[in-house]
């Protein structure tokens, strides 16, 4: 009997009467006999109220307290899909993260699973029911409930499908994984397959129908992923390791944007190693991700060094910032959209960059910071320039 672990997203059931159409859907797979594990988001827009009535109290929520919060959204959804999954006669049991033991560490708001104790949900499969997980939580060493950051449902689920040796869908409101995204450039291709290194790039760069950490346990455990639609038999987008790629396959696969980015310049910084190593090792012992960095030639000792961080981080990456910038001026730049263009082919095909950034200069649009890998280039440009840069790149590489 396979075990099939499956995933709901919050816009999947933010209605009674979508969670009842979840539930034909499980009973559908169950029924053709395998064993079903679902995970689930918090209803629809739960997640974003319940923050908006934190913010009521504090403007600064405690993070202890906040994901304390939080995590009743996905309790609810669980608790719902389980009782209609009864009433119509099958037999459904709800559990949260400490009733299964997801064991996690680091920040509030932004923990990692380090463990699954899959003991109870194997046996309640072994009796025939069908399991619901509330997804995004977990519990930490202090037994405090904790939440994985927005998408961590995704993760949830993965790491639940690698435990129990199953494979795992995610069930969203979109059919698959586009190029780029539809709703930005209405020609886009929807993908039947994508590589897990194609998909993790495009995931922490903008792309918003995957969680980032979800594609790294994939792959690193070789679970292919399945992406679709809610109870549709349109079919979706598989992520897993994509061999025997054709050798005229595009150089470019697809194409993410994200304007929830910030960009901090330190002017007149020490031009130390030591400085320098001590300010990202700081920012970094906070959990905020830095993603692109750079730094002027030195002057009289000193260099201008400029670095973007999630917007949500500001205000705690300033507090670290301003130890290092001895009265010096901090810059903050919130008018940029990281654009990124993303593609294995990258890796074995010339002039992309070159192309790339001919398009920019015959169309104007300003590149304020650039940093590439291997199969992505990624440049901040002006929020302006984003739908006219979209609309010149996907037609350039046919996305």
């Amino acid at each position: 009997m396979s075990v099939i672990v499956q995933k709901y997203g919050g816009s999947s059931v933010g209605t009674i009467e979508k969670i009842k159409k979840v539930a034909q859907s499980v009973i559908k797979k169950h029924e053709a006999g395998n064993s079903m594990v679902v995970v689930v988001s918090a209803m629809g827009d739960t997640t974003d109220e319940l923050i908006a009535l934190a913010k009521q109290v504090t403007d600064n929520p405690d993070r202890r307290e906040l994901d304390a919060l939080l995590s009743t959204g996905e309790m609810i959804s669980s608790s719902l899909l389980a009782m209609a999954l009864k009433a119509m006669g099958h037999d459904a049991i709800s559990y949260s993260a400490y009733q299964i033991g997801i064991k996690t560490s680091g920040q509030y708001g932004k923990s990692l699973i380090d463990d699954i104790d899959g003991t109870k949900i194997r046996e309640r499969l072994q009796e025939g029911k069908i399991v619901i997980v509330a997804g995004f939580q977990g519990i930490n060493d202090e037994g405090d409930i904790t939440t994985l950051g927005r998408g961590g449902s995704d993760t949830t689920a993965v790491a639940i499908a690698v435990k129990l040796n199953g494979s795992c869908e995610i069930y969203t409101d979109v059919d698959g994984i586009y190029s780029v995204d539809p709703r930005k450039y209405s020609a886009a291709k929807k993908l039947k397959e994508i590589d897990y290194e194609e998909m993790l790039e495009l995931a922490s760069l903008g792309a918003q129908v995957m969680h980032s950490r979800s594609i790294e346990l994939g792959q690193k455990y070789s679970i292919p992923i399945y992406v679709g639609l809610s109870n549709s038999d349109i079919e979706g987008t598989v992520i897993r390791e994509v061999k025997n790629m054709n050798m005229e396959s595009k150089p470019v696969t697809g194409l993410a944007t994200s304007d929830e980015d910030v960009a901090i310049t330190v002017q007149n910084i020490s031009n130390d190693i030591n400085v320098l190593s001590n300010l990202f090792e700081d920012v970094a012992s906070k959990r905020i991700n830095i993603d692109m960095i750079s730094q002027t030639a030195p002057v009289n000792g000193t260099v201008n060094i400029s670095f973007t961080i999630p917007k949500d981080d500001l205000k705690e990456c300033l507090d670290i910032v301003s130890l290092y910038s001895e009265g010096k001026n901090i810059i903050i730049d919130e008018d940029i959209t990281k654009f990124s263009i993303v593609g294995i082919g990258m890796k074995t095909t010339s002039g992309v960059a070159a192309k790339m950034f001919k398009l920019f200069s015959r169309n104007d649009i300003l590149v304020k910071m650039i940093t590439t890998s291997e199969i992505r280039i990624t440049c901040a440009i002006r929020q302006e320039d984003k739908l006219k840069a979209i609309n010149i790149m996907a037609s350039e590489f046919e996305l």
